[in-house]
């Protein structure tokens, strides 16, 4: 089949997080012989770059990649932002889109690519429709629930919120631009319960079929690091690892090692906020930043730890560290704040959840001093790993939703603006992560 993927980051001009999944799932494909184009802004990524350094990107045979540079630089993807539509690049975009070969189109991160605009662009009908929801921008204006910079929305203030995070206005949220944009869909994909939830609450499965189809990791992420031996370090230590910026909470691990004097912390990534977090850390000799890390190295950092910390303060829609580190046998302590990652995080069984300061040192400390129950934990963890979020599971599911989205168009089955469809959708493609029991770090 041709696939066509569309989001704002990838490849060398990526931040990791969705682009990460963009780029397994086209991978994937790939190997199984299929045909993936994949369309991205690099504008977009100029513009909130600041000193992120380009990744070296290779991309595998049957990828090829499509690069969107409209000659207006940062103004491209501020007129997407403010007005909802593809503008610069709908000529592109329009031109694929119209294409009568293409077999699947899967919307993924459009913020700043294309707005909600995009998902009706071009005159193919024949292909099947799909998007997934990496961030919460169908619903915040944000993208992440979280308000004023500073702590998770607990009501909706998106006007002052907005202006408060310097983004312009976005007065086509006031509009029907996000329902008109979904009933062009086939199905509205979510790599957690919680992300789905959290949208199907604010009647999100009015426009479109809502389905749960968690991340995954390729076969070979870390072929041969988690059979081998971790490589001996003089002291335990804990690992972290992820884009250094305020809501991902690291600011609170990082003071805790000083009541953890006989382990070091030693935290993977770059961001706006390091120079912040470094200053933190001052004094503190057990607390050492890794810098950022190819796949081969964070696998092997995570390998070697007594547990990998995940202290987000924001709702997650998945967290994608908990899967890494399950995947090279290690168990996580996470921040119950931290959305989807309480439900992948200890709901799977591979983890320790924590609310408090306190708690979250009493976890580090079992951690480090409690080999069976780490080692416990990591058995736990690796299973999902190999099982449900697996390479051979996720791809299965995945062409086996869009077979049967291509059948219900077939039959003539109307599924993209029944709401009965969407809560459906909703209701039987996971249990809320609330019913299963959580391990605690108290």
């Amino acid at each position: 089949m041709k696939f066509c993927m569309i989001t704002t980051f990838f490849g060398p001009h990526s931040f990791g997080g969705d682009a990460a999944y963009v780029d397994r799932l086209c991978q994937a494909l790939c190997r199984r012989g299929h045909e993936v184009h994949v369309f991205y802004c690099v504008d977009a990524f100029n513009a909130v770059r600041g000193d992120h350094p380009l990744r070296s990107y290779t991309p595998t045979p049957g990828l090829h990649l499509h690069p969107l540079e409209s000659g207006y630089g940062t103004l491209s993807p501020l007129a997407t932002q403010a007005t909802g539509l593809p503008l610069f690049k709908s000529k592109a975009l329009r031109e694929v889109l119209d294409a009568d070969d293409l077999d699947v189109v899967h919307f993924h991160n459009i913020s700043l690519v294309g707005g909600p605009g995009v998902l009706g662009l071009g005159a193919n009908t024949r292909a099947v429709r799909i998007m997934t929801a990496h961030e919460h921008w169908l619903i915040c204006p944000m993208h992440l629930l979280w308000k004023y910079d500073r702590k998770p929305c607990d009501g909706a203030s998106c006007l002052r919120c907005t202006v408060a995070g310097g983004r312009p206005p976005q007065a086509w949220r006031y509009t029907n631009a996000i329902p008109k944009a979904l009933g062009h869909l086939d199905a509205l994909l979510f790599p957690s319960a919680h992300a789905l939830e959290e949208h199907r609450s604010r009647g999100v499965d009015r426009w479109a079929p809502l389905v749960h189809l968690p991340y995954f990791l390729p076969d070979d992420w870390s072929q041969g690091i988690e059979d081998e031996e971790p490589t001996p370090t003089e002291r335990p230590y804990l690992a972290a690892a992820g884009r250094l910026v305020a809501m991902k909470g690291f600011q609170r691990l990082i003071p805790l090692m000083r009541n953890l004097p006989e382990a070091d912390l030693r935290i993977a990534g770059t961001g706006p906020y390091e120079a912040s977090l470094r200053k933190l850390a001052e004094g503190l000799p057990n607390v050492h930043f890794e810098g950022l890390l190819g796949g081969q190295g964070l696998a092997r950092l995570f390998r070697g730890s007594r547990a990998v910390v995940v202290p987000s303060l924001f709702p997650e829609t998945f967290g994608y560290v908990v899967l890494e580190a399950f995947a090279t046998g290690t168990p996580v302590i996470v921040h119950e704040g931290g959305g989807a990652i309480l439900e992948t995080g200890v709901a799977s069984g591979g983890g320790l959840g924590y609310r408090t300061d306190t708690e979250l040192l009493t976890a580090m400390r079992r951690m480090v001093h409690d080999e069976d129950l780490r080692s416990g934990l990591a058995a736990q963890g690796f299973s999902q790993r190999i099982g449900p979020w697996s390479e051979t599971e996720h791809v299965h599911r995945y062409l086996e939703l869009i077979a049967g989205r291509r059948a219900a168009r077939d039959s003539g089955v109307k599924t993209r603006l029944d709401p009965a469809a969407g809560s459906l959708a909703a209701r039987h493609a996971t249990r809320a992560t609330s019913s299963s029991p959580a391990t605690k770090a108290r």
